[in-house]
């Protein structure tokens, strides 16, 4: 159960366009050059639709199979490098500072495009695939932008898949999980308003500071005591800003931190409990509080259904002992999640190896990954629209 023969042929080709890509990041939806980049190559390989513009700078190819269009599934790719300065010393690392592909977008971009040139030099399926490639993942809801352009009832699309690497997972292997696969990624900004002073004189004020640490320890009791311990939840506090020097008790202080959680009903629960424990823990001091709770992308859920299908395909690829079902989830965030909300389907890790850790300045995507990937995705489409 190899990788494709088509694929390793592909090798060396792919291997330069991902190295390209590496070379040359873009951030957020400035991504014009990746997308003229995956534009014209979708042209050259006979893509029967090429639309750009899609959630500002997205683009979706659409390729027919054997007996022209029909029912649709997307497989969608992510565009944008981190603001990074690349520590690699590769011969392909980027050439501009302060932006690197330290997330692994230059090779899902690769892959993608390596499968999309094998679908339509094979068109062995019926039906059609939407390849999409999406702006903005890493903080810029790119893939909300692109369901907000009306991305699924534009093209049809009726299944979505999604894939990303991961250090940690050895090359040549998959993993994947039905339900939450990544976590809902929220943040919190908490400013205590008390009474300021002179140190020496604490009694003649309303201590922000201290009342902060309070608000920090006892958030802490949301994993422990309020969220049932088989339910995930993270909350972390990291950053305290209060105060400007050893003698003078501030006014305000200003607490900054992330929730993560795998359902809906846990987070709803978290920020709930957020809100109840700074209220109640300023005003039993005399202090007032004003609270910020933005909620980013949603969890990143795998349907069932889907989830067995891209199973099948991972393991038709590297056999059943290199697919792990039962991945732990990542507290990471991933916005995909948006597109799962709107269709069924599943997100998919692929095994990077040994290497640095995602958004990390000695990142690089492994090339060794690329023919798993490009088998990956023909497979699943060949499986799902009936060759």
């Amino acid at each position: 159960m190899p990788i494709l023969n088509r694929a390793a042929e592909m090798q060396t080709e792919v291997t330069e366009w991902r190295r390209y890509l590496h070379t040359n990041p873009e951030l957020l939806y400035d991504v014009d050059n990746t997308a003229a980049f995956v534009s014209a190559k979708l042209k050259a390989f006979g893509a029967d639709e090429i639309v750009t513009g899609i959630g500002r700078t997205g683009v979706v190819g659409i390729i027919h199979g054997r007996n022209g269009p029909g029912r649709t599934i997307g497989f969608r790719a992510d565009m944008d490098a981190l603001p990074l300065t690349e520590i690699t010393g590769k011969p392909w690392a980027s050439l501009t500072p302060g932006k690197m592909h330290a997330c692994g977008h230059d090779g899902h971009v690769s892959m993608l495009l390596g499968a999309a040139q094998y679908l339509a030099e094979t068109r062995n399926f019926d039906g059609s695939i939407a390849v999409i490639f999406q702006p903005a993942e890493e903080g810029g809801a790119g893939a909300l932008a692109m369901v907000e352009d009306g991305l699924m009832d534009r093209f049809g699309i009726q299944e979505v898949y999604g894939m990303h690497n991961m250090p940690g997972i050895p090359l040549g292997q998959f993993a994947i999980r039905k339900g939450g696969i990544m976590a809902a990624p929220d943040k919190f900004f908490i400013t205590v308003n008390g009474r300021g002073g002179h140190a020496a004189q604490p009694h003649g004020t309303i201590d922000p500071i201290a009342i902060g640490a309070q608000i920090v320890g006892n958030l802490q009791l949301i994993a422990s005591r309020n969220v049932d311990p088989l339910r995930s939840v993270v909350v972390s506090v990291t950053r305290f800003e209060a105060g400007s020097t050893h003698n003078i008790i501030p006014n305000t202080a200003l607490l900054v931190g992330t929730v993560r959680t795998l359902d809906e009903e846990v987070r709803d629960q978290a920020e709930s409990r957020i809100r109840q424990i700074v209220d109640g823990i300023t005003s039993a001091h005399g202090a007032t509080a004003e609270i910020e709770y933005e909620r980013n992308c949603p969890v990143t859920f795998n349907h069932d259904a889907e989830t067995d299908y891209a199973a099948r395909a991972a393991t038709d690829i590297v056999g059943k002992a290199n697919l792990d079902t039962e991945v732990d989830p990542s507290m990471a965030g991933e916005d995909f999640s948006y597109m799962l909300q709107q269709r069924p389907g599943a997100f998919i890790f692929i095994g990077n190896g040994d290497t640095a850790g995602l958004h990390n300045p000695s990142y690089d995507f492994s090339d060794e990954a690329i023919g798993y990937g490009i088998s990956y995705w023909a497979k699943l489409a060949e499986q799902r629209l009936g060759s």
